[in-house]
């Protein structure tokens, strides 16, 4: 069998690089089986060159810039893992310029200069593989691109981020509060040092908007999606969802309307507990999608970590070797094959104030006589229908929790509601405001 050698420059060898590494080596023989192509590591760029690292490899592959990997002639192809939005973004244009394939796993990158990205990608004629970029080891990325491709994609439903769910579980599943959830997801390496990303919301935003370009044809501008994290999330709101018959998941949705906008936020949402969705743990992540041929899919799988992602690398790997080994340079690269393709059948996205939900609303009120009548009457002035309320006794002190089911609304109307309320010397903390999605 004839071997065909492939030189690869990888930036970043952080837990994700270094699985890379590690696997294409423990993987050699079986890839070349599979492939007959040859993986070699050609030089790896790191931030620091005396960092000790877990990982043995010749010291001769260590470069401390990025820019070293594009004056290097024999390096085919870049994987981009070193995050971040500006040098990555240079790297992967060079790399585009110079007629490198790329494969990367930055999703914030394509999120925000995802449009300009596969332009330059489409006008030189070089693929770019992302497979990385959602949900670790789920090839929702090839399956919306390849095999859903003769389908309308009428909505996607996820859980993108292993974090936030991990922590949503335990609090669920043990009556762990938020801190200790969150001390316990750090402890086990579930979070980050800094999990800002994840908590707030726009690790799975970042991945919502990469769906969507995908499922729609058109990039989704950051400013325009509505983006909330579980920071708020307590173990009242917990226990009041499971007496609703709900889960709260950190969910990203994704769907086509009849007016033809489409619709795209992350937030937490109840579940409810008949949906498979509620029913995925730890830190796993799922996702759902509809078309209009396939029906309702669901992939399910480890969104994070060193071998789940790595996965997805190599396998993006795979693809852009046989894109070299069988491309030609009188050959036109086809849009598909650039990564994205862009049309006009859509284009128009929905401010998110505009999008209509359903709500769990908590807040916390002075136990008082004429406190509910009040604040009945605010939502009425907006347009707002309570579906059902629970008032549990009084926590003390003269505090009490009241707790809204609120019809669907648009979520304007109800920030509209929530400024009044929040004034209102009775509410004594910050509204709970989450969606809810009936699936």
């Amino acid at each position: 069998m004839t071997t065909h050698p492939i030189s690869i420059g990888l930036a970043g060898f952080g837990t994700v690089g270094g699985g890379v590494f590690k696997y294409l080596e423990k993987q050699r023989e079986l890839l070349l089986e599979r492939t007959g192509a040859s993986f070699e590591i050609g030089a790896i760029a790191v931030r620091d060159l005396k960092k000790k690292r877990d990982a043995i490899l010749p010291k001769c592959l260590l470069v401390d810039s990025w820019r070293d990997l594009l004056r290097d002639p024999k390096i085919q192809v870049i994987v981009e893992l070193m995050g971040g939005t500006t040098d990555a973004f240079e790297l992967i244009k060079g790399a585009l310029e110079s007629g490198r394939t790329v494969v990367t796993g930055n999703k914030a990158l394509l999120a925000e200069r995802g449009e300009e990205i596969f332009a330059l990608a489409k006008k030189k004629g070089v693929p770019i593989f992302y497979e990385a970029a959602v949900a670790g080891g789920i090839p929702i990325i090839q399956n919306l691109r390849d095999a859903f491709v003769g389908n309308r994609i009428e909505s996607i439903h996820g859980i993108l981020n292993g974090t936030t769910n991990y922590i949503l579980s335990r609090m669920e599943e043990e009556g762990l509060d938020y801190d200790e959830a969150l001390s316990e997801a750090t402890a086990r390496g579930y979070a980050e040092a800094d999990p800002t990303l994840d908590l707030s919301g726009w690790d799975a935003g970042h991945k919502a908007i990469i769906l969507a370009a995908l499922a729609y044809g058109f990039w989704v501008r950051p400013e325009e999606v509505r983006v909330e994290g579980i920071e708020a999330i307590t173990a009242a709101d917990i226990t009041f969802a499971k007496k609703f018959g709900y889960s709260i998941k950190l969910l990203a949705s994704i769907r086509d309307t009849a007016d033809g906008f489409i619709e795209v936020g992350v937030s937490p949402t109840l579940i409810p507990k008949k949906s498979i969705l509620a029913s995925v743990s730890g830190s796993f992540n799922a996702i759902a999608v509809k078309g209009d041929l396939v029906g309702e899919a669901l992939f399910y799988g480890r969104g994070a970590g060193c071998e789940p992602t790595a996965s997805s690398v190599i396998g993006d790997l795979v693809v852009a070797a046989a894109h070299r080994l069988h491309t030609t340079p009188t050959n036109e690269v086809s849009s598909h094959l650039v990564g994205f393709t862009p049309h006009s059948l859509y284009g128009k996205s929905r401010p998110a104030l505009e999008i209509i939900s359903s709500y769990y609303l908590r807040l916390a009120v002075e136990d008082r006589p004429g406190v509910l009548a009040t604040i009945a009457t605010i939502f009425g002035e907006e347009g707002i229908s309570i579906s059902s309320l629970v008032q549990p006794e009084s926590q003390g002190e003269g505090e009490t929790p009241l707790v809204f089911m609120i019809h669907k609304a648009r979520y304007g109307m109800m920030q509209a509601a929530l400024q009044k309320i929040t004034l209102l010397a009775c509410v004594k903390a910050k509204p709970v405001l989450l969606n809810v999605e009936i699936f």
